[in-house]
């Protein structure tokens, strides 16, 4: 579904992607971990289009995309939930799920899906008339994703879903990561939660300093004795 060909991405001078390649098939799970500064999110950013790579290649279903405009990226189906959640603090909660659903055409569908959201997140519904930016941490995650699934994905990638959660708020995350790919929705996880973003995936890589070191189905990489050291704290 989605292929990255030795992609490089520069800040200025700095070069934070050197060459990484990574595959994701349809209807999987697939997490990249990594500490801070590996280049994570950078990964992201190149493949929803807020990124242009100096070289390289980035498919979607057979199609190139890199360089393309971020609207035609979610017009062809890949969607982003960003790092901090980034919710429009001043619209409502049924207002923002609205702007997820933006640039469709589909307005039948999108008020399908919006009822399917508010059938995820019942806590959205009670809450569809109140200012997003008074949410909780954990409420605005969620709506963070109902944004997303407004937008009709095919490709959902998800930056940090857990950071700054209370312990059963991650397991509302973890259960919805599951449960979006029983909807056919294939995710590309950015955690940095090794163990939970492993837990979940069928299929891990790990990342050091812009570069790919390990990349193995989640289940090896869980028992892989380096990355147990440098990244479970095993």
């Amino acid at each position: 579904m989605l292929h990255l060909k030795e992609i490089h991405v520069s800040y200025g001078p700095i070069e934070v992607l050197k060459g990484i390649s990574l595959e994701v098939e349809e209807g999987a799970i697939v997490c990249l971990i990594g500490a801070n500064g590996a280049g994570k999110t950078t990964t992201l950013n190149a493949v929803s289009g807020l990124l242009t790579p100096t070289r390289g290649e980035i498919e979607f279903l057979g199609q190139r995309v890199d360089g393309l405009p971020p609207e035609k990226v979610v017009s062809l189906g890949i969607v982003q939930v960003p790092e901090g959640r980034k919710v429009f603090r001043n619209l409502t909660v049924h207002e923002c799920l609205l702007m997820g659903g933006l640039t469709r055409r589909d307005k039948k569908a999108l008020q399908e899906d919006l009822r399917t959201v508010y059938e995820m997140f019942p806590i959205l519904s009670e809450r569809r008339r109140q200012l997003s930016g008074t949410l909780s941490g954990g409420e605005q995650q969620m709506l963070a994703f109902g944004r997303a699934l407004a937008a009709a994905p095919k490709l959902l990638l998800l930056d940090e879903p857990s950071m700054g959660l209370a312990p059963r708020v991650v397991e509302d995350v973890a259960r919805f990561i599951t449960g979006i790919r029983e909807k056919g929705v294939t995710v590309l996880l950015v955690e940095q939660n090794a163990e939970l973003a492993l837990s979940l995936s069928d299929y891990g890589y790990v990342m050091e300093t812009g570069r790919i070191i390990f990349n193995q189905p989640a289940g090896d990489l869980l028992m892989n004795q380096e990355v147990r050291r440098a990244y479970l704290g095993i």
